[in-house]
Order: structure tokens, then C-alpha cells, then sequence
């Protein structure tokens, strides 16, 4: 099917907020799975659900994005898949307030349900998502949108009334459904929405710690309004979002997903063990500050495929061979060739990048660690630790033993 990365990768997202996202084609040709969770067969046992899709076929046009409100106050995103005849995506159900009791009495009282039926309401209700502020489905619908149809001005957001009601009543009353608490979002919202989260990501990818800072500060302001009744949950499902959106900042980057996979799943376990909001909301401004240091420690961008493969290289593993000529034999060119374009494109040699990289790793383990310095040294991929201190010396200025004095020195006067 045409574009679906880009609707599996939607599918991720909106599954976060424990939203429901399918994709139909019509007409139907095979059983489908009721999209409203089988409120309408509890409700009209009669309704058949191939219906609503040709309904869908006269009321959906293309370009367009449409937000439903049904008889029932849930609500649901529509809109056609292009350049795939007759597919079609649903996004929900969810709500948008809770659904209490008294609301339930009074939105299906006098319809005469029995009992029983009001009952399973209560639980059906329980089971829908609960968005108390559409704006991050909104901003992800925004981008979705901008994908597919190639610009933001080839397409449109609107709401529809609920599809069903001109064919099916019910339980054989007239409906009288309030009209919904909040309006659409208005696309000046959307775009500033847009706008502010493209350049957090922007900062990200571009390694700027502080001026991420100031764009999550704008972008929380206004993104993180509680949107389900547990606030824990509420934000933890945010910042996982946030955490996906961070690793395509890295992906823009060139940093390599060796690197990008490593942080993002360090965060994804680190989300989950948040005990209380604020946790979470420190965590987020911690992330976002550990993904500015990553693209500033291994963003590959403007350097060339051939080099990127050789800095990989180094950064997987400073105790391999990194030699001139090994790296060579190993991507298969000439190593004149190769030693010309790596001092063209880093500013110096590979010898000289390489030992840079192994002690500046040794000045981390001797600032962190009680090994031995011989035991660094092998540690860095300079396992002649005579040869070790010497380098280590020219790069620092001292040798390894008297830098490690000087830190014992300063701990004690602190």
C-alpha cells in the first residue's frame, strides 16, 4: 500500500494515546472488525456496518481531513487515503470529556434502553479513549497531512456531522446530540502549534541545547494540557511521543541508529519508571538536553557516505584496528585516496583523529573510574601504555598518572 510507512509509522504514534487507526477499503469485500468497538450493534441491532462506508464514499472528498461527532459524544478523524482508489482511514473512537452517569442518563434516558443496556454503556465508556485536548492529534494529523498531500495548502480540516444519523435512528426516537464543548482546533493554532514543535525539533538536530530549551518552554505551554483522567499517564504517553520525535531530530542528523537506538531505548525504559508529572517533566528537559549532546558528538551530516562508515567505525569501537591501511582493506579503496578525503572533510589525519577520540575516552575513565592506567590504555586501543602516556601527554598536556593526581588533589579540597 502507498504510504504505509508513513501511516504505520501514525499508527505507532496515535497507539500511545490508545487511539484506534484502521484503514478500509470500500466497498467492503470481506467481514470488518466494528470500528465504534460494536456501540452501534449494542445500540441498533439491526445496523449493518458496510453502510456507513458507502456514506463514507459520498460524504468524504479528497484533500480533505474530517473530525465526526456521533449520536453517542465520541468522536472520530475520517479522511480518504490519496492515490489509492477507495481507501479509506479511521481514526477513534475517544471522548473528549468523561462520561458520567448523569451524562449517560441524560444523553439515552428517554430512549427507554433497559437497564442492562445502560450498564454496558457505563462500561463501553470506560474502555474509550479519553483526549481532554485534541491538539497533539491535531499537530500529528497536521504533519500526516502535510506528508501526503505534499504541502500544507493542498488540504483541509473540517467537521462533519455524524455520518449515520440520516439513515439509522435511535431506538426509533429523534436524536437531539449537544453540539461538542470545544470547537476545532483553527488552523492559525494548528500551524503555530506546527511551527513551534518543527523548531524544538530543528534546535535538536542542530545540537542546540539552549535553544531547545526556549522552544519547549513554548511548545509545553500550550501542548500539555491534561488530556486523561490519570496525569501520570497522561504525561509519561506525551514524552513518549516527545522521545519519537527527538530520534528522527538525531535521524536528520546523521547520527547513526547504532547511536539513536541506544538513547531512545534508554528513555523509553527510563518514561516508564516516573513515579509522579514533575519526574517526567524533568526527565523530558533531560532527554532533550542527551539528544543535543548526541548530535553534537556524532552528527555525520556533510560529511560523505565513505567517511561517515570510517567515523562509524571509529566511534563502535576504539580497540580495533583503525589504521590507515585497515580501514582502507576494509571499505575497499585506495588508502591515498581515503587519507586525502579524511583530512579534506575532518580537518586531520586519521591517526590524529583517532588518538583525539581513544584519549579523550582515557580522560573519561580516569576521571570516572579506578582502573589501572595500563588497563585504559588497552581499554582506548593503546595497549603500549608507553606509547600511551606519550600521546596521552601531547593531548593534555600531562601524563595519565599526574592528571589522575591533580583530580585526587582536587577532590580533597573540596
Amino acid at each position: 500500500m502507498k504510504y504505509e510507512t508513513e501511516i504505520n509509522f501514525v499508527k505507532t504514534l496515535l497507539g500511545n494515546f490508545h487511539l484506534s487507526f484502521v484503514t478500509v477499503e470500500s466497498p467492503l469485500t470481506m467481514p470488518v472488525a466494528p470500528f465504534d468497538f460494536g456501540l452501534r450493534q449494542l445500540l441498533l441491532p439491526d445496523f449493518k456496518y458496510p453502510e456507513i462506508f458507502e456514506r463514507l464514499e459520498e460524504v468524504c472528498h479528497p484533500n480533505t481531513i474530517y473530525r465526526v461527532e456521533d449520536f453517542a459524544l465520541c468522536y472520530y478523524i475520517f479522511f480518504r487515503i490519496p492515490d489509492v482508489e477507495n481507501l479509506f482511514a479511521i481514526i477513534g473512537p475517544y471522548t473528549l470529556t468523561v462520561i458520567t452517569p448523569d451524562i449517560l442518563l441524560k444523553t439515552f434516558g428517554r430512549f427507554s434502553y433497559p437497564p442492562e443496556t445502560i450498564l454496558q454503556l457505563e462500561k463501553y465508556y470506560q474502555e474509550v479513549p479519553l483526549l481532554r485536548d485534541e491538539s497533539t492529534l491535531f499537530t500529528i494529523l497536521y504533519t500526516l497531512g502535510t506528508t501526503l498531500w505534499k504541502s500544507e495548502d493542498n488540504f483541509s480540516l473540517q467537521d462533519i456531522s455524524d455520518i449515520t444519523v440520516s439513515k439509522y435512528e435511535l431506538a426509533n426516537a429523534e436524536l437531539h446530540v449537544q453540539k461538542p464543548a470545544e470547537p476545532f482546533l483553527s488552523m492559525k493554532v494548528l500551524e503555530k502549534r506546527y511551527a513551534d514543535e518543527n523548531e524544538l525539533i530543528k534546535a535538536v538536530a542542530s545540537g542546540q541545547i539552549h535553544k531547545a530549551d526556549v522552544f519547549l518552554n513554548a511548545f509545553s505551554s500550550r501542548q500539555m494540557e491534561q488530556r486523561l483522567t490519570d496525569s501520570l499517564r497522561d504525561k509519561k504517553n506525551y514524552t513518549i511521543v516527545l522521545n519519537t520525535l527527538l530520534r528522527k531530530a538525531a535521524e536528520s542528523a546523521a547520527v547513526h541508529p547504532l547511536y539513536i537506538d541506544r538513547i531512545s531505548t534508554k528513555y523509553a525504559k527510563k518514561i516508564e519508571l516516573c513515579v509522579s508529572p514533575k519526574a517526567v517533566d524533568t526527565l523530558s528537559r533531560d532527554m532533550i538536553h542527551n539528544y543535543c549532546l548526541l548530535v553534537q558528538n556524532h552528527s555525520m551530516k556533510g560529511y560523505s557516505l565513505l567517511i561517515q562508515k570510517v567515523l562509524t567505525q571509529i566511534d563502535s569501537d576504539l580497540t580495533a584496528d583503525l589504521s590507515l591501511n585497515s580501514q582502507a582493506r576494509l571499505l575497499n579503496v585506495n588508502s591515498s585516496y581515503l587519507s586525502t578525503l579524511f583530512k579534506k572533510e575532518t580537518g586531520s589525519t586519521l591517526t590524529e583523529y583517532v588518538n583525539g577520540k581513544r584519549i579523550k575516552h582515557a580522560v573519561s575513565l580516569l576521571n570516572t573510574t579506578s582502573m589501572q592506567i595500563q588497563a585504559i590504555a588497552q581499554y582506548c586501543g593503546i595497549p603500549d601504555v608507553n606509547y600511551f602516556t606519550k600521546t596521552f601527554k601531547k593531548y593534555i598536556g600531562t601524563t595519565p598518572k599526574e592528571y589522575r593526581d591533580s583530580i585526587r588533589e582536587k577532590a580533597k579540597n573540596i
